[in-house]
Formats: structure tokens, sequence, C-alpha cells
């Protein structure tokens, strides 16, 4: 993989200590990023514009958004759900983008990544509000991602699934005898993407060896999302 050097790299990452956040972080810092980790919830709408005021020069916005993926059956969603789902997921994005933009485009130099989730690329059964906030995530991105080009901002998602973490894939369901079966029978891989693969790309992405990737979502999934 080409040289993907952070240093001198101001790198925010959101939701540091779920999803991808930890490992994130560490592969960041070891390419020389300075890393600014946020564990807000980021559910308020003023507390995207508030972080980076406080944060100062933000070089990288990584969009690590999480929340634990409902299972109901599609016509037993209610208002609650949807509302829940589409407030963690969704509603932060636009707000982070409103924060961060402006310092880029003055200085037309800025990376935002998108943690987003390959549920929206296939079809799962019982994921009808996770998929489709996720699939709303992946949408902004490809319209952003066309609007700031210009500007030499690059914004791009990497949409994942059977990638190692504790918030999907925790220690307990990778032991289940189920879930490996079902891992060799979906997941051309034949194992879960490891967490360093996955924040290595990152942290590719991240670099300057990207620039020509615009408004891309590129799928980290182990073959799944091609099955």
């Amino acid at each position: 993989m080409p040289d993907q050097n952070l240093k001198g790299k101001r790198v925010l990452i959101t939701h540091a200590d779920a999803f991808m956040g930890p490992f994130l972080c560490t592969v960041m810092k070891a390419h020389g990023a300075t890393v600014i980790e946020s564990v807000l919830p980021l559910l308020a709408p003023e507390e995207p514009a508030a972080l980076v005021a406080e944060v100062g020069p933000v070089d990288v916005l990584i969009a690590n958004l999480s929340i634990m993926a409902p299972s109901t059956p599609v016509e037993q969603v209610d208002e609650d759900e949807w509302s829940a789902v589409f407030n963690a997921l969704v509603a932060p994005l636009p707000r982070l983008v409103r924060a961060v933009a402006p310092q880029m485009i003055e200085r037309r130099s800025g990376k935002i990544l998108v943690m987003g989730s390959a549920s929206a690329l296939r079809g799962m059964k019982r994921a009808s509000t996770y998929s489709a906030a996720r699939g709303a995530q992946l949408a902004f991105v490809q319209a952003v991602g066309v609007e700031l080009a210009p500007h030499n901002i690059q914004v791009n998602a990497i949409a994942q699934n059977f990638v190692d973490n504790p918030t999907y894939f925790p220690a307990d369901v990778q032991a289940n005898p189920r879930f490996q079966d079902r891992l060799k029978r979906e997941v051309p891989l034949g194992r879960l993407v490891s967490a360093n693969e996955d924040a290595e790309f990152a942290a590719y992405l991240c670099s300057d060896a990207a620039n020509c990737f615009v408004g891309q979502v590129f799928p980290v999934c182990g073959g799944w999302v091609g099955r």
C-alpha cells in the first residue's frame, strides 16, 4: 500500500471509545498523526460545532458513529426506534461537516472519512432501520464528496461488515459455533477482517496518497457484499 504518513495531521475521531474508535486512534498515532479523541455522544444539535470550536484546526475528520443495531421486524419498527437510530448515525454527519468544512475550504485541504456499514449495500433481514440509516450516511458522502472535491477536500466512506470490533462482534458472538458457521457460509474470506486491516486502510484514505478518491464508498467486508 502507498505511503500513508500522517505526520503533522490533526485527526479528530468521534465515538473514539466505540466501534472502530480505539483501533483508529492507535493506527493513526502510529502513522504520526496528532489524534483528538472525542467520546461525546453527539446527539445534541449543538455538540458537533462546539467540539470543533474547542479542538481547533482539524486536518482529518473521521466520523466513527455507532449504535447497537436493532433487529426488529419491519412491521414492528416504531417511531422511537427510527428516530433513535437516525439521531445517532445520520444527524451528526451534516453537523460535523458544517463545523469542519469552512476551515478546510479556506486552506484548500482536508479529509472526511465516514466509518459506515455494508448493511447499506446488501439486504439483511430484520435490519431495516439500521440499514436505512447507514444508507443515508453513504448517500450523504457521495453528494458531499463531489461538492467539496473542487476545494481539494476528499470525502469518502468505508462500508464495513464482518470486521472484528467489540461493538458489533464481541468475543461471545465470535465464540458461538453458529456464528463461525455463518462466517464460513457467507463470507468468502472465511474469517473476520481484522481491526488493524480496517484501520490501516482508513489511514491510507486519510493520507495524501489517497487524494484521488472523491465521494467513494469502499466495502471492507471479506467479500460479503459480492456474494
